[in-house]
Parts: C-alpha cells; sequence; structure tokens
C-alpha cells in the first residue's frame, strides 16, 4: 500500500491516533525520553525518517535511531521531540504539526521513551548535526507495512520476543526503534490498538 502524502494521509493518522487508549508507565526511577516519529515527503509517497547515530557517541553509537533523546528539567515529552528533530538534524516543526503520542516504552537501559509523532512537511534546511547524527535516511511508509516483517526472535537471557523490523533490501532494526515503529504502524496506519512494552531487545541493548 502506498501513501500519498497529503492531508487526507495526516487527517488519517490524527484521527487513528487521537482514538487511540495510550498507557502511560509509571516507572519513576526512568529517565524521561521522548522521540519523534517523523512523517515526511518520501520521493512520490510520505517516508518517516531514521538516522545513524554519530560513531563517536557514548552509548548506542552507530546505530539506526529515531530523532529523540532525554528531557530536560520542565520540558513535555513534545516540547522534548521537537527541540531534539531541532538539535540533531535541523527540522523546526511545529507544536500544531504533532498528530499524537504513543505508549510509553521502558527500555533495558534505564530510559522511559515516549514516542512523539511529527508532520515534517518542510524539509529544507535538514542537515546532520556531525555530533550527534552521522546520517539521516528516509523510509518509505510501506515499509511497515512488509508481510514479512516484524520477525521475533528467541534469547536465553529472557522470555520476552525480541522484534526486529526488517527495512529497506538488506537493513533491520531492533528495539526500541522497532518496537515504537510497529506500534505507529498498526495504531496509527492501520487503527488497531496493539501493545509493545512487552517486546524485548536484544542484549547488547541493555546498556
Amino acid at each position: 500500500m502506498s501513501h500519498i502524502f497529503n492531508a487526507t494521509l495526516r487527517d488519517g493518522l490524527a484521527a487513528r491516533l487521537t482514538a487511540f487508549d495510550r498507557l502511560p508507565t509509571a516507572q519513576s526511577e526512568l529517565k524521561r525520553a521522548a522521540v519523534a516519529i517523523t512523517i515526511v515527503p518520501h520521493e512520490t509517497t510520505a517516508g518517516f525518517l531514521l538516522t545513524r547515530r554519530a560513531p563517536r557517541l557514548n552509548a548506542h553509537a552507530g546505530q539506526w535511531a529515531l530523532p529523540g533523546g532525554r528531557l530536560d528539567a520542565g520540558e513535555t515529552v513534545i516540547e522534548a521531540a521537537l527541540r531534539e528533530l531541532e538539535e540533531e538534524i535541523a527540522l523546526r516543526p511545529q507544536a500544531s504539526d504533532v498528530l499524537g503520542t504513543l505508549d510509553d516504552y521502558p527500555t533495558r537501559s534505564g530510559y522511559l521513551i515516549t514516542p512523539v509523532i511529527v508532520w515534517a512537511e518542510n524539509l529544507e534546511g535538514m542537515t546532520p548535526n556531525p555530533g550527534e547524527v552521522a546520517s539521516i535516511h528516509p523510509f518509505a511508509l510501506h515499509e511497515l507495512e512488509r508481510p514479512d516483517s516484524p520477525v521475533f526472535l528467541t534469547i536465553p537471557e529472557s522470555v520476552k520476543p525480541v522484534i526486529r523490523l526488517l527495512l529497506g533490501e538488506s537493513g533491520h532494526v531492533h528495539a526500541p526503534t522497532a518496537a515504537v515503529l510497529y506500534q505507529f504502524a498498526e495504531v496509527g496506519l492501520r487503527g488497531r490498538a496493539t501493545r509493545v512494552a512487552d517486546y524485548e531487545q536484544p542484549v547488547w541493548a541493555w546498556k
């Protein structure tokens, strides 16, 4: 299925996200963070953005990621997601461009992530901040509707399945990025109230 980047898509995403009964998570010991699932024009359809983290970062260097990070003091998750979009890739959407939020996702590394869905029509000036981002990669939304994805793996360290999303010809991402993108596809694109907090991360992401 193709998704044309137009008002019909935006309104449909916003309606399904508004109807979704989001589950917050009250785990005060976790550090609060937000990530932006950014919907953008991509070739002849609509897409979303992933980044490659800069190779010199202390944590998760070189990995696929959604723009995002820890909340500053006094920030809301929406304010943090919009700030991180500007700091990491120089995009400046407004609060009115936020279509909704998804469930909080607790990570093994001690964060509680809130995904924020952002509509970004103007990509002029988008560029990676080399201190945080090595490169920016748009993917078509239909990548989230592949029949061969997601893949669920078992590991001896956990009873929970590890979720992996396939992207492009040979790429893939794991939770937490895979978990929140899968929930976005289920809720935003398909209108299904699917929960993902019990999907596991690979062991190398636990630190």
